[in-house]
């Protein structure tokens, strides 16, 4: 199963309580909670490259399965992380206490991060 496409979030849920968790200022969380976010995946074996645009931020984040790489935080901090994949359609990564996992279903999406009790979820779909 391959995660290359283009997907257009959903629905989420706790964006604010998680933004607020992770050090965002609420101004930004304000902003950023009503905007259409739009994922793009590009995966060639097991390499990945993960575009997401909310409005004009755009997150670009490359991989490789197994291999540790810097990753870019919702926060714009950079991180060490590994990506590891579970089954032919799950991606799993711990980053600065954050886990996130992200799972194909067809032609959704689900991404959720977990950050000690906090959980956001966030469902997206192919266009």
């Amino acid at each position: 199963m391959s995660f290359t496409g283009k997907y257009e979030l959903q629905s989420q849920e706790n964006f604010e309580p998680f933004m607020k968790a992770l050090g965002l200022p609420d101004d930004q969380i304000q902003k950023g909670k009503d905007l259409k976010s739009t994922t793009e995946i590009v995966q060639n074996g097991k390499k990945f490259k993960v575009t997401v645009t909310t409005g004009s931020k755009v997150l670009t984040n490359e991989f490789t399965i197994g291999e540790e790489c810097e990753l870019e935080m919702l926060t714009g901090d950079k991180a060490k992380g590994l990506v590891q994949m579970e089954g032919n359609n799950k991606l799993i990564t711990t980053v600065k206490g954050m886990k996130s996992i992200t799972e194909l279903n067809g032609d959704t999406i689900t991404h959720t991060m977990t950050m000690g009790d906090l959980t956001f979820k966030r469902i997206s779909k192919r266009v």
